[in-house]
């Protein structure tokens, strides 16, 4: 299989893609065509099919798995695939793991990381709402660990929500025992819960997009939602407690302007917002500086504010 990210202007392909987007449009000239963005595990292309009703153009749907036969050009300094042929493929003819973007690290570590952090928490109440999160909802185990971060920003691959989640924990970790004022056990559960709700804000892979609910409500609402679900499970939890929680979830993204119903009110809320936005800026540059492109000076990234520069 040629992957996305090894094209070359001048070549030909003949392999199986994910068509992550199918567009019917219409040149100036008043000609149909159809635009496509295919995907593979390696990153995605625009492709355009500029004879739709020509023979050896079959029929298929967004979110197929297709067989393309064309050639790679190069449009407004990015490559693109001008299709040939095209036919909808069958269940065994691919491997959907070659065809969703998925973390450079193993879920499976990842996750019994997470799992010791919430071990580590000693307070019974957060404890056990913890546990009943991430040990005993197997089916928000099973999205939690199947998700993203993000559609597109940061994480935005298989095992990212975990990826994050344990980056940004691991980041509040180390500010509990930097500054002894934090209540570590405050943090560490606000962090491994800060993102619950992006199970529903987005839809499973291969999709990977807003839900109707992640649209009109957001993530951060969407979780304190979830927390209050498994919170009434507890009815001995300290009601202060509980508004400490929540508080860090809706404020840690610090700024109303970001998305956040609340700006932090206290030093954990704080503390949860530097970290999540450390780690997904981090993430945003790992990114950047990851694509296959051999300049020193990678230009300007609306992402980071800033023309960024390899080092």
């Amino acid at each position: 299989m040629k992957y996305i990210q090894d094209l070359k202007e001048g070549s030909s392909v003949n392999d199986i893609y994910l068509c992550r987007k199918k567009l019917s449009l219409v040149t100036k000239n008043g000609k149909a065509y159809e635009s496509l963005t295919l995907q593979d595990k390696t990153g995605s292309v625009d492709a355009k099919i500029w004879d739709p009703g020509s023979a050896g153009i079959d029929e298929f749907d967004e979110l197929d798995y297709i067989n393309v036969i064309g050639d790679v050009t190069v449009f407004q300094g990015k490559l693109q695939l001008n299709v040939k042929r095209v036919r909808r493929c069958r269940e065994g003819e691919y491997d959907p793991k070659d065809y969703l973007p998925v973390s450079d690290r193993s879920v499976d570590e990842m996750y019994e990381e997470l799992l010791r952090l919430a071990g580590s928490v000693r307070d019974v109440h957060l404890h056990r709402l913890l546990e009943l999160f991430f040990v005993k909802d197997r089916a928000f185990v099973e999205a939690f660990r199947f998700s993203s971060a993000a559609k597109a920003v940061h994480h935005g691959y298989v095992g990212g929500l975990v990826e994050h989640t344990l980056g940004v924990a691991n980041l509040c970790n180390y500010l509990a025992g930097a500054y002894p004022i934090l209540n570590r056990d405050l943090l560490i559960a606000a962090a491994l819960l800060h993102d619950v709700g992006k199970t529903q804000e987005l839809s499973p892979f291969p999709k990977n997009d807003y839900t109707d609910a992640g649209q009109l409500i957001g993530h951060i609402v969407i979780g304190v939602e979830m927390i209050d679900e498994k919170l009434r499970e507890i009815p001995d939890f300290p009601a202060l407690l509980s508004a400490e929680l929540r508080h860090c979830i809706l404020a840690h993204h610090g700024e109303y302007e970001f998305g956040s119903p609340k700006k932090p009110a206290i030093i954990e809320a704080a503390a949860l917002n530097f970290a999540d936005n450390t780690d997904a800026k981090m993430e945003i540059f790992k990114e950047l500086l990851e694509k296959p492109v051999e300049q020193e000076w990678l230009g300007f990234q609306n992402l980071v504010d800033s023309n960024v520069r390899r080092t």
